[in-house]
């Protein structure tokens, strides 16, 4: 654990913005051979958000973000940087972070979109540590933004179930102190010989886009369920024990746990293997499903305002998600 350096990045605000569109289990039974119990005994989720038309990952990401930069007590044009982690672009290029810089009004603000899909926001918060950390940047706005529901088979019972779309966004800014607060410390991994288990198989730069390929589906979320299950236990219990250790800290430490919100079971299984009790895990899957990247920002967000985050209590941040992609990070708020 490294000590000497005193700069630290802190959490000056956090927002959210969810569509309106509410989609219930209820609903789903309408047109899947599926049922509301079958649902929330297996993930967890009684409902979710879904983009409307004239919505997408820029929209949401714009209104996320006004709401971290109020809560923040910052302007626009005090932004350094934006990164948007989102695997549901507005298009392909240019990068969807640099709608939402032009949304907000950063002008002076660097702009790019990161992808590493449910990770992808403890991903940027790594990146823009590193930035503040080297005194490079002072503020950087990073936000989590999901239209999932572009890109589910919604025929398909196994995946349309458990996504939904939001953002979820927080403004990192640079502190000078003599005590661990702020973000302790980022821990991210990646294993490509496992990038079939979550995928959209579709692409540009493999083959040409092709009637065929819609037709297969080839553009829409393939899943092996049990399969992604063991294995993102594994390494959310693993990287959250790396974490600890790194910082020299115990379970016992934790304040609250605020992990991926993929399926409910997932986050027993992992909370239960680190021995933390259920009074210190923070869920709101049953209201939103899976919203990928927003996932973790928007929990964050909500158990602050639960005012279940005290002051310098310790947050334990975890996720696994598509790629194989895994992380945590600790924050001392």
């Amino acid at each position: 654990m490294n000590t000497g350096n005193k700069i630290r990045a802190e959490i000056a605000g956090t927002g959210i913005f969810l569509p309106g569109k509410v989609l219930t289990n209820a609903d789903l039974e309408k047109t899947l051979d599926t049922s509301d119990e079958w649902i929330r005994t297996r993930t967890g989720i009684c409902e979710r958000r879904i983009a409307d038309e004239g919505e997408s990952s820029s929209t949401f990401a714009i209104q996320a973000g006004k709401m971290a930069l109020k809560s923040a007590r910052i302007q626009p044009n005090e932004l350094d940087l934006i990164i948007v982690c989102t695997s549901t672009p507005d298009i392909l290029f240019p990068a969807t972070a640099c709608f939402v810089q032009n949304g907000l009004g950063a002008v002076n603000a660097a702009a790019y979109d990161i992808s590493a899909v449910c990770s992808g926001f403890v991903f940027g918060l790594s990146i823009a540590e590193q930035y503040i950390k080297s005194s490079r940047y002072r503020h950087v706005l990073i936000i989590g933004s999901e239209t999932n529901s572009r890109i589910v088979d919604w025929s398909d019972r196994s995946t349309c179930i458990l996504f939904g779309d939001g953002a979820g966004a927080i403004v990192l800014k640079k502190s000078e102190m003599n005590e661990p607060r702020g973000l302790l410390s980022t821990h991210i991994h990646s294993d490509g010989g496992k990038s079939d288990l979550i995928i959209v198989p579709g692409g540009i730069g493999k083959k040409t886009i092709s009637h065929e390929a819609i037709d297969k589906k080839e553009y829409f979320i393939h899943m092996s369920g049990n399969a992604t299950f063991k294995v993102a236990v594994k390494r959310m219990a693993e990287v959250s024990k790396e974490a600890l250790d790194f910082n020299e800290l115990s379970v016992e430490d934790i304040g609250l746990v605020v992990p991926h919100q993929a399926n409910r079971r997932i986050i027993d299984a992992v909370t239960d293997k680190l021995g933390i009790p259920k009074e210190k895990v923070f869920m709101n899957i049953e209201k939103y499903g899976n919203t990928s990247s927003a996932s973790i920002p928007i929990a964050m967000h909500e158990a602050s305002k639960a005012g279940l985050i005290k002051p310098g209590s310790l947050t334990l941040l975890v996720v696994a998600g598509a790629g194989l992609t895994w992380g945590a990070a600790l924050i001392r708020w």
